[in-house]
């Protein structure tokens, strides 16, 4: 079996048995979006416990590459600290699956649950910021930054 045949099972068993698939009653995060060129909708659920995703979901359809590619989304993003998930990017999934020559087209399937992430942690940041203690991190921040010379 060659290494596109297992990522071609992959795909389809994640696609068929989707990891993290379902939703969180009152998250801390959610954000939704899709591709109209392919049909994909995706809801992203999250929860967040010492600046860490302490849980992640999803729910919606798609095609078997964009269903695939959020459940390892899910996978990778799972238990790390705010500041690790911004840092994850398109090779680390697309790597993951073996999808690194994707066309065009497929590729808005494959990394609509990444868009959707990346949107929706910056959202819960910039929520975050507004709040007092936000505000005293940046001010703090501000602080540090002006006086490094």
């Amino acid at each position: 079996m060659s290494n596109n045949d297992i990522y071609h099972e992959m795909i389809i068993d994640y696609s068929r048995n989707p990891i993290n698939f379902g939703s969180i009653d009152k998250p801390d995060i959610f954000m939704h979006d899709s591709n109209p060129l392919c049909g994909d909708s995706i809801d992203l659920y999250m929860n967040v416990d010492k600046n860490s995703i302490s849980e992640i979901k999803f729910n919606g359809k798609g095609c078997a590459i964009c269903i695939a590619c959020t459940s390892v989304l899910t996978e990778l993003t799972k238990s790390k600290k705010i500041n690790e998930v911004i840092k994850i990017n398109k090779n680390d999934i697309l790597s993951e699956l073996g999808l690194q020559n994707l066309n065009a087209v497929r590729i808005k399937c494959a990394l609509l649950s990444l868009k959707i992430l990346k949107f929706s942690i910056y959202s819960y940041l910039s929520n975050e910021i507004k709040t007092n203690e936000g505000h005293k991190k940046l001010t703090k921040l501000k602080e540090e930054a002006s006086n490094l010379y």
